[in-house]
């Protein structure tokens, strides 16, 4: 279905408002706009292409409740989110999060959009419950999403040739694996949670109170607002937390931050971020870098700083002594 084909910039800002949030479009030096919008597929996932035909800039605010992925088709675009660059061609961006999107005149891009009732109902589905706020992805797809991209392509040829038209429960599967196969594959705030084994035995109420310190790890949480989020009171959540993990919320919400502090580290350590090891314990609310680093030596086998560094521990001679190697 062709939503706007045509030179009227008001009219194609429009339309592309409608269907995808309030922004501002301006044409770089006022050149003709040639722009084409087509909408193949409209559902939990729907499928779009777009070209302005002339270099544009767009800057949405906010997004509401969907998910678009970008894929140049041709051309190239430079998008931020957030203030921050993305690196790759391919992007993911959520509610919420602010975009700023330059596109060469000649780019015409290929945009799934997800609803975030799609995605929520999916996490819903793997991990007991919804989470309590949207799931946020990292926004340069990586390369363990390339193949999800080429399925990506695919629905977007079925959809164009009319099939799911034809077959709305083909449409309803392929939705649901792109959806399943988004979370799997693109890093986001809930990747670790579904990357556990399933333990079907934990109550809802468990399930609630992990996703939260999830999603909110980088946040002051106190236990108080864990049990807020699993609706129970503080006593049955760390009855809940002692009876099924052997831990205490709080050593659970600590954990996560570890965790994600080690992930930061490896990143650094790769060149995919800047930073210092006393900068990601911050970020992550361990202010004493002492009981941080022994903290951090237990769970990973290796000070935070041979992380940050790559080392890697060599053997030790016989007869070397272990301060000969420290």
């Amino acid at each position: 279905m062709i939503l706007f084909e045509g030179r009227d910039v008001d009219e194609v800002h429009e339309v592309v408002s409608t269907h995808f949030a309030p922004h501002r479009l301006r044409v770089v030096d006022n050149l003709p706009l040639s722009g084409r919008f087509v909408a193949a597929h409209v559902g939990a996932v729907s499928v779009f292409e777009l070209g302005y035909g002339a270099e544009v800039e767009v800057r949405p605010g906010e997004l509401p409740d969907i998910y678009n992925v970008h894929l140049p088709l041709t051309g190239h675009g430079d998008l931020r989110v957030d203030q921050h660059q993305v690196g790759t061609d391919s992007s993911v961006v959520g509610p919420g999060q602010r975009l700023r999107m330059r596109w060469s005149g000649d780019s015409n891009t290929l945009i799934l959009r997800f609803t975030r009732a799609a995605i929520d109902e999916a996490l819903a589905l793997r991990l007991g419950d919804s989470p309590a706020a949207p799931t946020r992805f990292e926004p340069e797809v990586g390369p363990a999403a390339r193949s999800w991209l080429l399925a990506m392509r695919v629905f977007a040829e079925q959809a164009g040739s009319g099939l799911f038209a034809r077959s709305p429960l083909a449409a309803a599967h392929f939705e649901q694996m792109l959806v399943h196969g988004l979370l799997d594959s693109q890093p986001h705030t809930l990747a670790e949670a579904l990357a556990e084994p399933e333990r079907p035995e934990l109550p809802q109420v468990l399930r609630r109170a992990m996703a939260y310190c999830e999603e909110h790890a980088a946040e002051p949480v106190t236990p108080a607002d864990m049990a807020l989020a699993a609706r129970v009171g503080v006593r049955s959540l760390q009855r809940a937390f002692r009876t099924h993990l052997d831990t205490t919320p709080l050593a659970y919400l600590y954990r996560v931050r570890l965790d994600r502090a080690h992930r930061d580290l490896l990143a650094i350590a790769e060149g995919r971020a800047g930073g210092s090891v006393t900068d990601v314990a911050l970020r992550w609310g361990f202010t004493h870098l002492g009981r941080f680093a022994a903290q951090y030596r237990q769970a990973y086998g290796r000070p935070p700083v041979h992380t940050l560094r790559q080392d890697r521990p060599r053997l030790r001679l016989v007869g070397e002594s272990e301060s000969a190697v420290s």
